[in-house]
């Protein structure tokens, strides 16, 4: 069975490398990117399975990268997940608005950002 892709995205350096880190150790093949923009490029040229989507970013925010994969066929079956600092309902309602299958708030413990990559993996 082949690996499943994730792609990850923040632009924090030290988020990216642990997410990077937990990803790995659980065999998953990951793929970065440090903003809105440069995910679109990774998720164009990688298809991944997955797609940590951080909400605030340069360039493109999350909720703008997940609302313009929702609209792209190809992207259809990518199931995303949103990272936020931001708990709050309103944010997570918006979230889900754009297409987003789950949420995660920030900071998040490894189990629980992997528990729902395998609930949305397998759903």
């Amino acid at each position: 069975m082949s690996k499943k892709k994730i792609l990850a995205v923040d632009d924090e350096p030290n988020i990216l490398m642990s997410i990077e880190f937990i990803l790995d150790m659980e065999g998953y093949e990951v793929h970065t990117a440090r903003d809105g923009d440069e995910a679109l490029d990774v998720a164009t040229r990688v298809r991944p399975d997955l797609i940590l989507l951080d909400v605030n970013m340069p360039r493109k925010d999350g909720y703008e990268v997940c609302r313009i994969l929702r609209e792209r066929e190809d992207m259809a079956g990518t199931k995303v997940i949103m990272l936020t600092a931001k708990g709050q309902a309103l944010e997570k309602k918006k979230g889900l608005e754009v297409g987003a299958d789950e949420y995660v708030t920030k900071p998040f413990s490894a189990d629980e950002l992997l528990l729902t990559i395998r609930a949305c993996l397998e759903s």
